[in-house]
């Protein structure tokens, strides 16, 4: 039977290439993972009575009650994992090297009576930590450690921008999944190729031209202000309008004017150089 769901924290760290080391080297990596584990959780003030883990063999799992607090955890994941991974990894061989992938989620989960755990949230934070996107950032990292966060998460705590955890270093991305594209936010930029999405240039460069008109600015002007950019590319997407004293094939228009073709137009008006008018 299958406990009442709850809130919960969900901690995953998985092994890179863990399946291509011998015996001796997983059985190294599973301890040098669980120290990881046990220290960063300790470093935030998580302790064993407030969680579960289970064994995934390369990985570990954490579920953590509700109560505890995810900016700490976070905030201590970005400091502590990279500081913990360089003092493994500089006392090991080359082949006993080790490198993690990280997601942090919130959701609801259910513990049944078998000790399995339940729930779509836990189901769609299995599936971060298994995406090519996350693959791929590690394999692109110069240090050991690629952290993704969940929307949850990213919308609670990351955009909030409290000490030690900077929104500006989280990159939004969507990766690929059985049950359709996931939105997640990753730490660092995202791989090469990943289809990544910035939500910060999108609304930037929502309106056609825009991005265009930045970038002609930025090459003829030089550097400027943000203002003047977006001064410059206001003038550019009304370049259709035409305006007081605007020429067109060698005439000009100048005053009030409603419409050219079948209008009325007020002032003066002049076409052909020196023509009568």
């Amino acid at each position: 039977m299958t406990t009442e769901p709850l809130s919960r924290t969900i901690l995953l760290l998985d092994i890179e290439r863990f399946s291509d080391r011998d015996d001796v080297e997983q059985a190294y990596l599973r301890r040098m993972l669980y120290s990881i584990a046990d220290r960063t959780l300790e470093a935030a003030g998580v302790d064993e009575t407030v969680r579960l883990r289970a064994d995934r063999g390369d990985s570990v799992m954490e579920l953590i009650e509700a109560g505890v607090s995810v900016r700490e955890l976070l905030r201590t994941l970005l400091r502590e994992v990279p500081d913990q991974l360089r003092a493994v990894n500089r006392m090991a061989s080359s082949s006993a090297q080790m490198r993690l992938r990280v997601v942090l989620a919130t959701g609801w989960v259910a513990v049944d009576e078998l000790e399995g755990w339940v729930g779509a949230d836990l189901n769609h934070a299995c599936r971060l930590l298994d995406a090519a996107v996350l693959r791929d950032a590690l394999k692109e990292r110069a240090d050991d450690f690629a952290l993704c966060v969940s929307e949850s998460v990213y919308a609670g705590i990351v955009r909030h921008n409290h000490p030690g955890i900077a929104a500006e270093e989280f990159t939004q991305v969507t990766m690929d999944s059985k049950n359709g594209p996931l939105a997640a936010w990753l730490y660092g930029p995202a791989p090469s190729g990943s289809g990544e999405t910035d939500s910060v240039a999108a609304e930037r460069d929502s309106e056609p031209g825009q991005a265009d008109a930045r970038a002609t600015a930025r090459e003829a002007d030089g550097p400027g202000t943000a203002k003047d950019a977006d001064t410059r590319a206001g003038a550019q997407t009304d370049a259709s309008a035409p305006a007081a004293g605007s020429r067109f094939d060698g005439g000009r228009i100048r005053g009030d004017n409603n419409g050219v073709s079948a209008g009325q137009i007020v002032g003066n008006i002049s076409f052909g150089g020196r023509g009568e008018r």
